[in-house]
């Protein structure tokens, strides 16, 4: 499997009007949704392999998402269904093309459920890559089951990639959260964040210094996503900046997501062959495969951001060929 993600699998409740607030929405619809949710279906959909691990009610909301799941082609044998607690809700708006606002309906959620005994080692064993984010870290007992799962993937060789996917509205604090996920970057190999994130964790504003200063806890790679301005990367001993393509903005929600997915897609074709383990074929990659796997990255971004809606706008690879 090429990638495993681990995580949220939510119903996102999108206002039917960009434009609007939470004060003048009036009415919503229904989307699949969740960061690891979005780039399982994001991998499937560049063409490799997808596997997603999480928990969702066992009522007709969780049944619907993981029918859209397979419907993408995403492997679902590591889901779980509660049958006590519902699938989450996520209900956003878009007062700006670039600013979205949410409101999560979880008190708890199935998806903050899933525990260490319920993670199908199988899938985990079987991935190359690892994926999660900090959604999951926010509360027990999914926050042991992620990191555990981070634990026995790279006990088996994969990569482990975390997207930082800051949310304050799930935390008790900044510091908390800081705290939180500081610890968690000794298991990654490969950490994406955007520039907020960045100065949560490094304290700047400074897009290179702030990647370079993620690297110390452990990393092979460091990837800050900065909205129009590209994205900014560093690597043992080299980094640079790759410029971002320019789109129409319709709705920007997922388009993390679609960088994510893609990044990983063509990482694990610049490292397939070099001799080594994972992580050592991923340090010894020479900066333009990086820098191309970015470019390719930004490219599927940008895509993502010209529809409405995120599993329906991620695009297929041969969208992004075209952009590129």
């Amino acid at each position: 499997m090429d990638v495993v993600c681990l995580g949220e699998l939510i119903l996102d409740m999108f206002a039917s009007e960009p434009g609007r607030d939470f004060a003048t929405a009036a009415s919503f619809l229904p989307v699949a949704g969740g960061a690891p949710a979005n780039v399982a279906v994001a991998v499937a959909k560049l063409g490799a392999t997808s596997a997603f691990i999480g928990k969702v009610g066992e009522d007709p909301f969780g049944r619907r998402l993981e029918g859209v799941l397979k419907g993408y082609g995403v492997d679902t044998r590591g889901m779980r269904f509660d049958p006590v607690h519902r699938t989450t809700l996520n209900f956003m708006t878009l007062p700006e093309p670039n600013r979205t606002e949410m409101l999560f309906y979880r008190n708890p959620g199935a998806d903050m459920l899933l525990s260490p005994d319920e993670l199908d080692d199988g899938l985990i064993g079987s991935a190359s890559v690892y994926q999660f984010g900090s959604v999951s870290l926010a509360v027990e007992p999914c926050r042991t089951a992620a990191l555990e799962g981070a634990r026995r993937a790279r006990a088996q060789g994969a990569l482990v990639s975390f997207d930082v996917n800051y949310r304050p509205s799930l935390w008790p604090g900044e510091d908390k959260a800081r705290t939180e996920i500081l610890a968690t970057l000794k298991l990654a190999d490969i950490v994406k964040l955007n520039e907020g994130e960045l100065r949560l964790l490094a304290g700047t504003d400074n897009a290179a210094e702030g990647c370079a200063e993620i690297l110390l806890h452990g990393p092979a790679l460091c990837v800050a996503t900065l909205g129009p301005r590209g994205s900014t990367w560093a690597a043992t001993a080299t980094g640079g900046t790759v410029p971002a393509f320019t789109v129409d903005v319709v709705d920007a929600t997922g388009c993390g997501d679609a960088f994510m997915a893609a990044l990983l897609v063509r990482l694990l074709a610049a490292i397939k062959g070099v001799p080594g383990t994972r992580r050592q074929a991923l340090e010894a990659v020479g900066s333009s495969a990086i820098a191309a796997a970015i470019r390719y990255a930004n490219a599927a971004g940008a895509l993502t951001a010209r529809s409405k809606g995120v599993m329906p706008a991620l695009p297929f690879a041969r969208d992004v060929e075209k952009l590129l």
